[in-house]
This record gives C-alpha cells, sequence and structure tokens, in this order.
C-alpha cells in the first residue's frame, strides 16, 4: 500500500435469523377418541354409554379408521333403536349413506353390515338357548323373548313355525314364508307336511306385525283355524299361534281363539 493512501472501512455486515414461526396443525376432533370411548367403557362399564357409542365400539372391528360417530347416528336415525338397526337386512343397511369431512358421501359398506347381521343372530342364538333346552310350555318366557328378539323388529312379514317333539322339546324353527310389509302367503298342507316329515308331535305358530301391532287380522284367524284342522286329521297338535309386533307379543289361545 503506498504511503499516504486512505483506507477505508466497512462495518461488519451481520445476519439476523428470523426466530421460526409455530405452525399449529388443526386436530381432528375424533383423534383420540376411540381410546377415550374403550377406557370409558372399561372403567364405567358398557351399561352407562348411549347406544350410538355402544354400537361405535363394535364399528371399530369394520371401520379401524377414521371417525366412526356418524355411521353410528346415522344408523339409529334410519331404523329408528338399536334393536331395529341390529333387525335390519344386510341389503337395507347398506343403503344407509354418510358425509366425509370434505363432503363426500359413502355407503357403510358390506363388511360393517355384515358385522351388523352377525351380531343380530348371536343375539338370537343366545335368546333362542334357554327355549330349546327344557320343554318349550314350561319356558314360556323364554320363548316369548327369544320371537320377539328374532321378530320384533323384521321390516317384512314372516311366517315361522316351531315343530316340537312328544316332550315338547323343540325340533326345528323354521321360517316359513318371508312376504311383504303387510303379508306373507301361509300354505296350511305345506306346514302341516314339514311337521310330518320331522316328525313333529306338535307346533307353534309365529309370526309378525311390521306395523308393530300384534292385532290379528280376521285373515291371520282364518288361517290359523285350517292349519289347526289340517294338523289335527294327522294327530299334530297346534299349541298357539303368536303374533309379534313392537309393541309386545299376541296369543291366540290366550285370547280364546283357538
Amino acid at each position: 500500500m503506498q504511503a499516504g493512501a486512505t483506507v477505508l472501512s466497512f462495518p461488519e455486515r451481520t445476519t439476523s435469523v428470523a426466530p421460526p414461526i409455530e405452525v399449529k396443525r388443526a386436530v381432528a376432533h375424533h383423534v383420540g377418541h376411540r381410546e377415550r370411548l374403550r377406557h370409558r367403557a372399561r372403567t364405567a362399564g358398557l351399561t352407562h354409554l348411549p347406544d350410538y357409542e355402544l354400537l361405535e365400539l363394535f364399528l371399530f372391528r369394520s371401520q379401524p379408521q377414521g371417525d366412526v360417530k356418524p355411521i353410528a347416528k346415522a344408523l339409529l336415525a334410519r331404523f329408528g333403536s338399536l334393536a331395529a338397526v341390529l333387525a335390519a337386512s344386510v341389503e337395507d343397511l347398506m343403503t344407509v349413506r354418510t358425509e366425509d369431512t370434505k363432503g363426500r358421501t359413502k355407503g357403510i359398506g358390506v363388511e360393517t353390515a355384515l358385522d351388523l347381521a352377525a351380531l343380530h343372530e348371536v343375539a338370537q342364538r343366545v335368546a333362542k338357548e334357554p327355549a330349546i333346552k327344557r320343554p318349550v310350555i314350561s319356558s314360556w318366557t323364554a320363548l316369548l323373548a327369544y320371537v320377539r328378539v328374532a321378530l320384533q323388529h323384521e321390516p317384512r312379514e314372516q311366517f315361522r313355525v316351531l315343530y316340537l317333539d312328544k316332550k315338547n322339546q323343540l325340533i326345528l324353527d323354521e321360517v316359513q314364508n318371508r312376504g311383504t310389509v303387510d303379508h306373507a302367503p301361509v300354505y296350511p298342507r305345506e306346514v302341516v307336511r314339514r311337521g310330518l316329515e320331522v316328525s313333529a308331535a306338535a307346533m307353534i305358530l309365529v309370526h309378525n306385525h311390521p306395523s308393530g301391532d300384534p292385532t290379528p287380522s280376521r285373515a291371520d284367524i282364518d288361517m290359523t283355524k285350517q292349519i289347526v284342522q289340517a294338523a289335527k286329521a294327522l294327530s299334530v297338535e297346534v299349541h298357539d299361534h303368536l303374533i309379534v309386533g313392537r309393541d309386545g307379543v299376541t296369543s291366540f289361545k290366550s285370547l280364546g281363539l283357538m
């Protein structure tokens, strides 16, 4: 550097770093809901859960991800009660649709529908056990409980026959016909013929009224008389005819109709 030269000095440049911006991610309301619900079920007991939460617990099986609360509530809204949800057919269950957070609709899926139908079948078999381990006549309360579980919320009329042996123990519980919301065709000769095939000594007729009112119609009374007459000719006794409705079970025998 030459003598007398001017030396220029520059201030030291510093680089400032802005503090990181904290980004809060929105957390879906259902995150952690499954574990919270399971915890409440374990600690407080299942009996304290409302119907939709009890249904949620079961839906966790077939819906391993996502929020199942809308599905549970949609099922109850569509069918009216927990019992009616379980009694619904697979086809009817699959008509239920829900909306996701993006406004897209989807059905509940065949796996969920089959799970619910299977749960209803389990309930029927559990209710049926006390009725078949003893003579049906001596376990009448258990029999009434069973037919209510089986038919109380059936959306279409169904006619079934309980065929009994000489000790009044159940041989066969058979659905003879399924029909519409207010009619199921019944053929008295076929009912009696089937009884002979399984060596039945007696039978109990059962059908439901989807309207909910178990009061016998004129057609019900006439049909019962035809079956009783056809069975009597072949020494098969008809103990009773039960009509199942949402409001209870009506017995023809208790009404003096047979």
